[in-house]
């Protein structure tokens, strides 16, 4: 390997995700072959752990490892913390590699957490006052744990300066091709993302799974049917919660009372979002200008959408599709 390759490397410990730890390892991989085949620098990939030795993962699959104090960190260019399902019970056990990787971020210019290695991060103090991505099912535990931490529930990975995030399992994937177009140039991602037939996310801003799926999954789904109903009605801009209120055949005083405790926000806000989410598919997935999606979509006019936009993802529908337009 060439003494310029860019140095990975990947920190193990007992009872980690696996595929965390080799769905980013696998992109390296791959990027690091196709800039060999244009005979330039690419990733040497190291795997170390605290005691070196086999460290088995969660799913009982055992890797070789070597001791962390045996690199010298000097030479390390990124640190790739993986996560775990019982997140909480490896970091109580994991407190001597927390202290290595508390005294190691003063050295490498770039560490990055897959799912809910955000936490080991944390527990660092690397993430407070900053944004972070983790598995969705996992924010609020982090917020709780570590309230300077400002947990972002919907981000695919979140890019803090020398500290970047990914939230649940395969967004690692995403990250690390994000990571190898800042390092090696969006053609040599595109090939990654082509060979891995996965998509090339190049923004940690598409939301990790959607609103329609979080709403089935409180109460068993108990409001599927009023949310199938909106998502067929979506280009009338008159959907109310009287309107909400009839399909269930409620008052819109306790609609309104027995939604929010369901879903966690308001009727309002879901038509909302669910609108908001119609529109980010057509923006991605079609050729209609601005005006025709948000025709389509029931905001009434184009302004209203751009305010609803900003409002929710910080962005205009507009610098949208220059981001996510296939």
């Amino acid at each position: 390997m060439s003494r310029h390759d860019k140095q990975i490397l990947f920190v193990a410990f007992p009872d980690m995700s696996l595929l965390d730890f080799t769905g980013p390892q696998t992109v390296f991989w791959t990027a690091s072959n196709y800039m060999k085949q244009q005979e330039l620098p690419g990733y040497q990939l190291h795997t170390g752990s605290i005691s070196g030795g086999l460290i088995a993962s969660i799913e009982g699959i055992t890797l070789d490892t070597k001791p962390l104090a045996d690199f010298d960190l000097a030479t390390i260019d990124t640190l790739v913390v993986p996560g775990s399902p019982i997140i909480e019970q490896a970091l109580d056990k994991s407190t001597a590699l927390v202290d290595w990787l508390t005294q190691a971020a003063r050295q490498v210019p770039r560490i990055a957490s897959v799912c809910s290695g955000a936490f080991f991060l944390a527990q660092t103090g690397l993430l407070n006052n900053k944004r972070a991505a983790t598995h969705w099912a996992m924010c609020d535990m982090l917020q709780r744990r570590f309230p300077l931490v400002q947990a972002e529930p919907d981000a695919i990975y979140v890019n803090e300066g020398a500290i970047w995030t990914s939230a649940g399992v395969t967004t690692g994937i995403d990250m690390s091709l994000a990571l190898v177009e800042a390092d090696c140039g969006r053609g040599i991602a595109m090939k990654v993302a082509r060979e891995l037939v996965v998509f090339l996310k190049r923004p940690g801003g598409q939301s990790q799974f959607s609103e329609l799926l979080k709403s089935q999954m409180n109460e068993h789904g108990a409001f599927e049917k009023l949310h199938l109903w909106i998502v067929n009605n979506l280009v009338d801009p008159g959907i109310s919660v009287e309107r909400m209120a009839e399909k269930v055949s409620m008052s819109p005083r306790n609609f309104s009372r027995v939604y929010k405790q369901a879903t966690g926000q308001t009727p309002a806000k879901a038509v909302e979002i669910i609108r908001l989410e119609a529109a980010r598919r057509l923006l991605e997935d079609s050729e209609c200008n601005l005006n025709q999606i948000a025709l389509q979509c029931g905001f009434g006019d184009e302004e209203r959408m751009r305010v609803t936009f900003q409002r929710n993802l910080a962005v205009s529908p507009a610098d949208y599709r220059k981001r996510f337009s296939k």
